[in-house]
């Protein structure tokens, strides 16, 4: 794609996070079974129905810039997602593999409200209102689901790791 506008780049950086929220979708099931925490599992499980949705608001912003859903490889997140299955596969400690999972999570997280922020200020920009909205629909669960990750990680993973 040739990116010769503000709102080429706006549909370019749609089109990355739309590939990186279904390749999450595709993954935390594997990250649940993975989880020997079951909190940990709770909270992959609870992101996976959060991610499903936030897929859906992503369609419905491609719909109000009139194209159709569609993403691009997006080399970010499947290595994020590549380092998260090193973690599964080559961690036998059930307990430090927790936390190497949840601190893959977090990358993801990270790297998903980067995305989230950056679109949300170019649709405000663009004067995509209704777009923005869903956006920062989207950005406040990532935030959450930060905030999430964090306190299991201080509360339990980690220590039980240690």
């Amino acid at each position: 794609m040739t990116v010769k506008s503000m709102n080429d780049l706006f549909l370019h950086t749609l089109k990355d996070i739309y590939y990186a929220e279904k390749q999450i979708y595709k993954n935390l099931p594997k990250m649940a079974k993975s989880a020997e925490s079951q909190e940990l599992k709770q909270a992959f499980e609870k992101h996976r129905d959060e991610t499903e949705h936030q897929i859906e608001r992503l369609e419905t912003v491609f719909e109000q810039c009139g194209v159709a859903a569609r993403a691009i490889r997006c080399e970010a997140m499947d290595g994020i997602l590549a380092e998260a299955k090193e973690v599964m596969e080559e961690i036998e400690d059930g307990q430090v593999q927790d936390a190497g999972m949840l601190a893959a999570a977090q990358t993801v997280e990270h790297y998903e409200i980067a995305r989230y922020g950056t679109l949300i200020a170019w649709a405000d920009q663009l004067g995509m209102k209704d777009a923005s909205k869903l956006l920062q629909q989207t950005l406040d669960e990532e935030k959450k689901t930060d905030q999430l990750l964090t306190k299991l990680a201080v509360a339990n993973v980690n220590q039980a790791a240690a």
